[in-house]
């Protein structure tokens, strides 16, 4: 398919159409704006009217995003004004052009989107003149420091059926690497006093991540007859879809940053306003997360290497080492305990499950690693003073749905299929240099016995691990 650009449509009406007029403007708004970032930002709700209206605004959400953030792609989702059907569209023809210049569409996953999704499409009567995407895009080009792709996606339907889909379909891509931009007014055409109240609430809505709850304040506000609202969120379709992405994962937190209407400009009457607020959307990492202090690392590495011993000098399991343990070392939880001589792998076993106690499933890896690991010979005790003890304590697992959620370096990966399974630890993609297919490929064949494809219809699941050895101490 030959790539065609999507030229603006609205440059000169919604902002202005020159490069040096648009950065003056941009600059002034971005000064204007509520200072960020916001850390551990994972999208923003930002208005899309004309810049002399909503434009402080919204600057004040893009403006909470750190300016140095690579991302892999930023999801721009909104509304379609012109046209109405069951699913959304994708632009997939080419790139994005504004008066600051060329903005990168990710055009394989849009069209991958497509190909898989019988809800996704290309609809030009929906994209050819629609400002909700577009109007975006400059705030991005003038804030963000390194290139970025774009996933445009403009949504036809307010069915909640629908936007679930629409919501599932992308959850995968909800990760830190890529960011999510939302594109939606507020109330439309009540008094600047009503518009205030009724504003509010639906930012309120919107705050508790529940799309149930904000599906209610939506009717709830129609309901009150309030004098010229039209609709209290333009852009619910588009807000309602990430609500359903966010609204069971864990540390998610939604606060509103910024409010004006349009009664607020110069330009703007008091009597007829729309409304529009920035909001951001944050999630606080492995807010779950298991932390252990230097002196119950040192802890852990003398357990494995006194187990080793005491089944050197008596043949027996190390007795529970009490002036050792503290109430983290007690928890159940997984670990691998690997071994290394002069650098090179000697023995890596671990366990899964969350049955026993921290120390004891090091204790007892420690052992399997050195006298059980059937690629090599059982440790001999002349050995030991020669081996490096390495441990990796295991956060729980999680099944994902998209090979897109794995970061490389920190994810290890658990592929199952059937009675066939394998694993590599999140060390093991850094000290290789593979790439995510290769990481897979590598434990799909090599570890699990499925075949370098296997993968691909497998169960795959991913974890954290707390890495650390004896060379650290």
């Amino acid at each position: 398919m030959q790539a065609i650009d999507r030229k603006p449509a609205v440059a000169g009406q919604f902002y202005p159409g020159d490069s040096a007029s648009l950065q003056k403007s941009l600059e002034m708004l971005f000064a204007q704006a509520k200072p960020g970032p916001t850390p551990n930002l994972r999208a923003i709700i930002v208005p899309h009217a004309g810049y002399v209206f909503s434009g402080k605004v919204a600057a004040s959400g893009f403006n909470q995003i750190p300016a140095d953030q690579k991302y892999e792609n930023i999801f721009i989702i909104g509304p379609s004004h012109r046209a109405g059907w069951d699913g959304a569209s994708v632009y997939d023809r080419g790139d994005y052009i504004t008066p600051l210049g060329r903005a990168t569409v990710n055009t394989e996953l849009a069209s991958e989107l497509i190909k898989k999704y019988p809800f996704f499409s290309f609809r030009q009567d929906a994209d050819a003149y629609e400002h909700d995407i577009e109007v975006q895009i400059p705030f991005l080009q003038k804030h963000l420091k390194h290139p970025f792709k774009i996933v445009p996606i403009i949504i036809g339907t307010d069915s909640p059926e629908t936007l679930k889909k629409i919501a599932s379909a992308l959850k995968p891509w909800f990760t830190p690497n890529n960011l999510f931009v939302i594109s939606t007014d507020f109330s439309h055409y009540p008094s600047f006093e009503d518009a205030v109240d009724v504003d509010r609430a639906t930012a309120q809505a919107i705050c508790t991540n529940s799309p149930q709850k904000l599906i209610d304040t939506l009717i709830s506000n129609r309901k009150k007859h309030i004098p010229g609202l039209s609709t209290s969120l333009c852009g619910a379709s588009a807000v309602i879809t990430l609500l359903f992405i966010t609204s069971e994962l864990p540390g998610i937190e939604i606060k509103d940053i910024d409010y004006q209407n349009s009664g607020h400009s110069p330009y703007g009457d008091q009597d007829h306003v729309v409304g529009y607020h920035a909001i951001t959307l944050t999630q606080k990492p492995n807010s779950n997360d298991f932390s252990l202090s230097d002196t119950e690392k040192k802890n852990l590495l003398k357990i494995a290497r006194q187990s080793i011993e005491q089944y050197f000098e008596t043949g027996t399991r190390l007795p529970k080492p009490d002036a050792l343990l503290t109430p983290n070392l007690l928890k159940p939880c997984g670990a691998f305990v690997t071994l290394h001589k002069h650098g090179e792998l000697r023995g890596c076993i671990g366990h899964f499950g969350e049955d026993k106690p921290l120390w004891e499933t090091v204790a007892e890896m420690a052992l399997a690693s050195a006298f059980n690991d059937t690629r090599f010979h059982p440790l001999r005790e002349d050995e030991l003073k020669e081996v490096e003890i390495e441990i990796s304590v295991l956060t729980p697992m999680r099944k994902i749905s998209s090979i897109n959620e794995i970061q490389l370096g920190k994810h290890g990966i658990y592929i199952k299929k059937g009675w066939n399974a394998g694993t590599f630890l999140p060390q093991v993609a850094t000290e290789t240099g593979w790439t995510l297919e290769e990481f897979l490929g590598h434990c799909s064949r090599d570890k699990a016995g499925l075949g370098w494809n296997g993968w691909k219809d497998a169960e795959i699941y991913v974890y954290e691990a707390i890495v650390f050895n004896e060379k650290e101490f």
